[in-house]
């Protein structure tokens, strides 16, 4: 299974943030100076984290992100689930869509028990487990930032 650019550049953003001190903000020229990736790309990622509520956004000249929950509270899972579009693996999963072998075929079974169990390894993380090196995180993108 292979994860978008959307849900993988969301991530990018809460590892950053949440690498930060908490009470300093962050803006996008800055995430994405650290990560080499597009601004435009990540002013939409930013703007649906807010939507979502998982980060928080300041307006004005002060403004900026920052997480809106601690990291052990963001669960990578339930982000996984939130910033990807579907899970469906196979054609038989969209129930639009319809294999002609659908009624005996075993696949769709066997790959839905591994869509759950990869949801369940998911579920075990938070973004403070991804971030233990935070020190190191943090040191890295204040030096390769300047």
């Amino acid at each position: 299974m292979r994860l978008t650019n959307y849900t993988d550049y969301s991530l990018r953003v809460l590892i950053f943030l949440a690498s930060k001190p908490s009470d300093e903000l962050s803006n996008i020229k800055e995430i994405a100076d650290a990560y080499q990736i597009s601004k435009n790309h990540l002013m939409k990622v930013t703007f649906e984290l807010g939507k979502m509520n998982i980060i928080e956004t300041i307006r004005g000249r002060n403004g900026g992100i920052k997480l809106a929950h601690p990291p052990e509270d963001i669960n990578i899972g339930e982000i996984i689930r939130r910033t990807e579009e579907d899970f469906h693996l196979v054609e038989c999963f969209d129930e639009n869509k319809h294999c002609v072998i659908s009624p005996i075929c075993g696949l769709k079974h066997v790959l839905n028990e591994a869509l759950h169990a990869y949801f369940d390894v998911l579920d075990q993380y938070t973004l403070a487990d991804i971030i233990q090196n935070k020190d190191s995180l943090f040191s890295y993108f204040t030096k390769n930032n300047h």
